[in-house]
């Protein structure tokens, strides 16, 4: 246990104040790149609301997806933008503990939901006659709820874990948001030991989805090589592509994230950045670009509101 130390009431956020020339330049790319994330989600939940042939198992888990990760990415940047131009950065300790809660919790889910989608696509290719019996509009709503539900269970465990003491001095939070590691190393209490258990927490659960979506691909492989025509094959595994693209992307920056060794050293303000700002960006871009229906909804959409603007502009000639 740390001694002779103050007992902190708030935290500094150092962020990239070490970075004091770039932050101007950092704060244009960040915000670009967070409207961009935004539109992109909100495109795809507006699309899979509106058009009918989109109401299937795969874009319901898309739109869930795309709505789990504007509230993860909502817990971050607005405040990451805001530190950037400003020069106060303090957050008090409740404010960090409310954003680790939501990282953490937003984080976990967005990981068991791209493990319902690889379950989907599963049943999808290796079991299509009992498809529609076994993954039915109920079944869909309950899985997501059991994901939330999942998420913000073992973040509480962490949050327990880490807010359970007091926090000595330096009151300096070496990141640009109350990264679980970075807070844990100001505990009064034995941060190593705290740090070990809720990294190991953390590490389990990515690592353990991760498997389980590797596992549903190697059924998904084996049983996209038994099918006779390249035709179905090609069909088969364009249904997969953009799920597998952005769990490669995903986990491969997470992974980076908490596997880091703490010997390696390097700056984790810049480590994180692909994990909590690129990934978001480049998911719904992949999703959507990647996607025959959702450009064709997308298409239909700009068609209709054309439609109605010419209509509304002949009527008022």
């Amino acid at each position: 246990m740390k001694i002779n130390q103050t007992i902190l009431k708030e935290f500094i956020l150092v962020g990239f104040s070490v970075y004091p020339h770039a932050q101007t330049v950092l704060f244009v790319v960040f915000f670009c790149l967070y409207l961009l994330t935004l539109t992109g989600n909100l495109t795809i939940m507006s699309l899979t609301w509106v058009d009918s042939r989109l109401h299937t198992p795969m874009y319901f888990f898309l739109s869930a997806l795309s709505f789990s990760e504007t509230c993860y990415t909502l817990t971050i940047i607005p405040r990451m933008l805001v530190d950037l131009l400003a020069k106060k950065r303090s957050i008090s300790i409740i404010g960090c503990g409310l954003q680790m809660y939501f990282f953490l919790g937003l984080g976990g889910t967005h990981c068991l939901i791209l493990t319902l989608m690889g379950y989907d696509r599963f049943l999808a290719i290796c079991n299509p006659l009992r498809y529609p019996l076994l993954m039915t509009n109920m079944v869909c709503g309950k899985l997501v709820v059991s994901a939330w539900a999942a998420g913000f269970f073992i973040s509480v465990t962490e949050i327990a874990l880490i807010f359970r003491g007091s926090f000595c001095s330096p009151n300096l939070i070496k990141h640009f948001f109350c990264h679980m590691r970075a807070v844990v190393r100001l505990s009064c209490l034995d941060s190593e030991l705290t740090e070990f258990i809720v990294t190991a927490i953390s590490v389990s659960g990515l690592m353990g989805t991760f498997l389980l979506i590797i596992l549903t691909y190697i059924f998904i492989l084996s049983t996209v090589l038994k099918i006779p025509s390249a035709e179905g094959k090609q069909k088969a595994f364009s249904t997969c592509a953009s799920h597998l693209t952005v769990v490669i992307i995903h986990f491969g920056f997470a992974s980076i994230v908490y596997l880091k060794p703490e010997a390696s050293g390097g700056d984790d303000t810049v480590i994180a950045v692909p994990y909590t700002v690129i990934t978001p960006f480049l998911s719904p871009l992949i999703f959507s670009l990647r996607n025959k229906d959702m450009k064709n909804a997308f298409r239909k959409v700009l068609g209709k509101t054309h439609f109605l603007n010419k209509k509304s502009w002949i009527t008022d000639a």
